[in-house]
């Protein structure tokens, strides 16, 4: 049972990660990009993507620990 809740968990991980919005890019890579530095605040659901990407590693941290445990 615990190989199936780590695969859905990696999966949701995936998708989360892969929605938020991301301000790098090749060119920031680079060196480019946003100079200024300007700090962006996470607010309505972009908030709740973040929270919920921190929620779903932890448990996904978790699950791998409990299965090399047990």
């Amino acid at each position: 049972m615990l190989p199936y809740i780590q695969i859905i968990l990696s999966v949701v991980l995936c998708v989360l990660i892969l929605i938020q919005y991301s301000e790098g890019s090749l060119g920031s890579a680079f060196g480019g990009g946003n100079i200024d530095g300007a700090a962006r605040t996470r607010r309505g659901p972009e908030l709740w993507i973040f929270r919920s990407t921190i929620v779903v590693a932890l448990l996904f941290v978790a699950s791998a620990i409990f299965n090399l445990l047990y």
